[in-house]
């Protein structure tokens, strides 16, 4: 197997080729800008990884990996627009750039590519994967949509929130493992397994990133660090937060949590520290480190060997570390 670097360079290469010059411009440049922001290409290597997992060329599953890329992408476009964030990778958003007309067409233009890459496939793979995709794809917008409404609401649930995540993360990670084994024609058995190691892991991942978003550092966080906080999301931290705190600390936050200042920098600050006093930060790593191993207990299962096994601890162990 080829080490995640490999994977990276070969994703790439293979991406440069795809975002190529086309007309309208106006149309077709915000879609090379965001797809040539960088990231870590966690999902299309995930792709790529599984498919040699399960014995397959690992290029032969490249237009799926590309596939989950620029949905990925797609998704991040119009989420920068409902959340009015002037940063994605530390550079502009797309709709700051241009603007947020140019955000949605452009962004409608993604979710099309992303089907037509599956025309590469024969029928019956082609079927399997469009049918993974159109299923997850809308259990994303769900995810976005309970992520919206938890904004105004202040009884969310912890179960309503790792549901949440699961729609509008989680899944996305586990269908692109799951993608890869499409393409190997890996058994139904192991297309579930390899879909549900990649979800657990991708909830964790979401978990990090929440916590990352109040205590990361911007320079390598590449997005606006206090994000969450700025606008009201009803995050793990902020659940934990509210169920150790005292009444009189407790009602403070959700005021924290119901205003919003022209400068949030004193609300930013305020609210960090309910997170460290209330143990609302330690409860939330103890709960990534949970999923993690969630994740773990699932490569038991799979129908794989021992050395490709590690493989996927290893990397599952340095995404938790953000080394890749």
């Amino acid at each position: 197997m080829q080490n995640v670097q490999d994977y990276q360079r070969e994703f790439i290469a293979y991406l440069e080729g795809f975002s190529k010059d086309r007309e309208p411009a106006n149309l077709y440049d915000p879609v090379n800008y965001i797809l040539k922001l960088g990231g870590k290409r966690l999902r299309p290597v995930l792709t790529l990884m599984a498919s040699e997992i399960y014995n397959c060329d690992y290029k032969k599953a490249l237009d799926a990996a590309l596939s989950i890329e620029v949905f990925h992408n797609f998704s991040l476009v119009h989420d920068d627009i409902m959340d009015d964030a002037p940063l994605r990778r530390g550079k502009e958003t797309v709709h700051e750039k241009w603007d947020i007309n140019t955000g949605i067409l452009s962004g409608d233009a993604m979710l099309i590519m992303a089907y037509q890459l599956f025309e590469n496939y024969d029928a019956v793979t082609f079927q399997a994967l469009a049918k993974l995709f159109s299923k997850t794809a809308l259990e994303v917008c769900e995810g976005q949509q309970y992520d919206i409404d938890f904004e105004t609401r202040d009884d969310v649930t912890i179960a309503e929130y790792l549901k949440m995540i699961e729609y509008k993360t989680a899944v996305l990670v586990g269908a692109a493992m799951q993608m890869g084994a499409i393409v190997a024609n890996a058994s139904l058995e192991d297309q579930e397994g390899i879909y549900n190691f990649g979800k657990n892991l991708g909830i964790a991942f979401q978990l990090q990133d929440d916590y990352l978003d109040a205590f990361g550092d911007p320079k390598t966080f590449g997005k606006q660090v206090g994000g969450d906080i700025i606008e009201n999301k009803k995050t793990y931290l902020y659940l934990k937060a509210i169920e150790f705190l005292s009444e009189k600390d407790k009602i403070q936050l959700q005021h924290l949590f119901g205003i919003n200042p022209t400068d949030a920098t004193d609300k930013i600050t305020d609210v960090k520290q309910f997170f460290l006093s209330s143990g609302s930060a330690d409860a939330t790593k103890k709960e990534i480190e949970k999923y993690t191993n969630k994740a773990f207990e699932v490569l038991d299962s799979l129908n794989i060997s021992a050395d490709k096994k590690a493989v996927l601890k290893t990397f599952g162990k340095e995404l938790m570390n953000r080394n890749v």
